[in-house]
């Protein structure tokens, strides 16, 4: 199966146009959570990813626009981001951000938004944390979201450890007789300095995945986003990619 593999639209939705543009031909999606909040467009992203077929979980800033989350966790601009998202999604479109579940198994491959330690919540950037999913859960390919940043940690077996790797982009990744966690990075915030929309392709049966970057129309989301009087440092950190 070749699947696209993404994380993080936050309501972007020239950058999840541009994304499903450059990484075609593939069979399916898996998403990895936070398909709105931050950005101006959350009905249009959410009724586009419904036209493929689709493997998707839920993440924080989903549950803060549904409710399930208490906005008050939330910095100021995150908070008044998602008070203006909860006055403008179809109740269709809430409805479907309710029934995602938290974590999904497909074989022996996980998906979760935060970490499987913790799928909502956990920010899985150093080592350490990663090791504690290794040891608790058991799959072979984690695939999550949250931070931003696209990276892959690696479980060494000898050593006991999860060691981190920054990708290259382009170069196919094996992952035969390995154990990952794999982030795609975000389409719609990206924060390594670079504001490029970010993803990864996956093919289940080369048993490879590669690492993607494309430029999108910055300008037309940060357009959208001043005149719905969204918070202005949303807006300006898209062109910085922090």
């Amino acid at each position: 199966m070749r699947y696209l593999v993404i994380s993080d639209v936050h309501s972007n939705y020239p950058a999840l146009q541009t994304v499903l543009a450059d990484a075609a031909p593939f069979e399916a999606i898996l998403f990895l959570g936070d398909l709105v909040g931050y950005g101006p467009n959350p009905n249009e992203c959410v009724e586009r990813l419904q036209e493929f077929p689709l493997t998707a979980i839920v993440g924080n800033h989903d549950w803060g626009v549904i409710g399930r989350a208490d906005l008050y966790v939330f910095n100021s601009d995150a908070r008044k981001a998602l008070l203006w998202t909860q006055r403008e999604i179809y109740p269709d479109n809430r409805n479907f951000l309710s029934d995602l579940p938290t974590t999904v198994r497909i074989d022996d491959m996980m998906l979760a938004h935060g970490s499987p330690q913790e799928p909502i919540w956990e920010y899985l950037v150093d080592s350490y944390a990663a090791t504690e999913s290794f040891m608790t859960h058991d799959f072979q390919l984690a695939m999550v979201g949250h931070t931003h940043l696209p990276l892959i940690f690696e479980w060494d077996e000898q050593e006991e450890e999860a060691h981190l790797i920054l990708p290259e982009l382009e170069t196919p990744i094996s992952i035969e007789n390995r154990r990952l966690i794999v982030n795609p990075g975000s389409v719609g915030q990206p924060r390594d300095g670079d504001p490029r929309a970010s993803y990864v392709k996956l093919d289940t049966e080369e048993q490879t995945l590669e690492f993607h970057r494309v430029p999108y129309a910055v300008e037309i989301t940060q357009e959208r986003m001043r005149a719905r009087g969204l918070p202005y440092r949303l807006i300006e950190r898209l062109e910085r990619g922090r």
